[in-house]
């Protein structure tokens, strides 16, 4: 390969991973990507002094600007709209910060920022630029955007998780979960419900979904036993790793029908992702690559 390429192709994860945590889908972290190698193949080589500093800022604007029309479609989206899930691999769950990086309750979090905030803060705290790179990709000084990573930081930290979570307390909750829809006995899964849990769900008006978030484990139950009754017999429920964290992968007479990625902190579920929209489930049976 020529040296563009092979540089190109040696961080095209980590470029796909800034994308996709600037706009939460991986459709459109993927044409970003097409924009980046357009503009790095007209780049001079030998007057770039760091090649992944670079690429990750021609990736950063490029999301950025990309972002813009992305919001407008939210805008028009039908029902709530989440993250575009992902397959990971087992080994980003082990890369901690990776993981909650890309985890869905981080990428909502993410949401509630501005772009140039988001950008600042994934860029910092995910992939540690120096304030000088981060200033270019953005278009602000050194001392803004330091600024901007001190507001970004202090806004995400109040939204963190609020406990760790053992992978014993992980297992037994998603066990409790798929027994639950196996067998139609909920008070398995109640007991691992937060009192506040909340559910989200997105059909992107193609498929139901719960029109709004629905909040507390009574009512959380009360709406998962209704969908395990209607359910009984034709679902099957696999464990696996989406986004970096566990989640539940339903399947209705074999065929995929959507994703719950799940959500603890101190051993209790305090959140569920569900993803129902065929649109969204592209990433769901091969695992995706993300590194930093």
């Amino acid at each position: 390969m020529d040296p563009a390429t092979e540089t190109f192709v040696a961080h095209r994860n980590l470029l796909f991973t800034v994308a996709y945590e600037l706009l939460g889908s991986a459709a459109d972290a993927e044409d970003v990507l097409q924009e980046t190698w357009l503009r790095w193949t007209a780049v001079d080589l030998d007057a770039v002094r760091d090649r992944r500093a670079y690429l990750v800022r021609i990736t950063t604007r490029q999301a950025l600007s990309r972002l813009r029309t992305l919001r407008r479609r939210k805008e028009s989206y039908v029902g709530t709209w989440l993250p575009e899930p992902l397959l990971t691999a087992p080994d980003v769950a082990e890369d901690v910060e990776l993981a909650e990086s890309v985890s869905m309750a981080m990428l909502l979090v993410l949401e509630t920022l501005t772009p140039t905030e988001r950008a600042v803060f994934v860029l910092r705290e995910v992939f540690d630029l120096d304030y000088d790179e981060i200033a270019e990709a953005v278009d602000k000084t050194p001392a803004a955007v330091r600024q901007i990573a001190h507001r970004a930081r202090s806004h995400v930290a109040a939204r963190r998780p609020r406990g760790a979570v053992s992978a014993a307390d992980t297992g037994r909750a998603l066990e409790a979960f798929r027994r639950a829809v196996e067998t139609g006995d909920l008070q398995g899964l109640l007991d691992q419900l937060a009192p506040d849990v909340v559910l989200l769900g997105d059909g992107g008006g193609i498929r139901q979904a719960v029109a709004h978030p629905i909040v507390g484990a009574a009512n959380v139950a009360r709406l998962l036993g209704h969908g395990v009754r209607r359910l009984a017999g034709a679902a099957s429920v696999e464990l696996a790793q989406i986004n970096g964290g566990p989640a539940l992968v339903f399947r209705i007479d074999g065929e995929l029908d959507g994703v719950v990625a799940v959500r603890l902190d101190d051993g209790l579920i305090t959140g569920l992702y569900a993803v129902r929209n065929p649109e969204k489930l592209s990433r769901v049976e091969h695992a995706t690559a993300v590194s930093r």
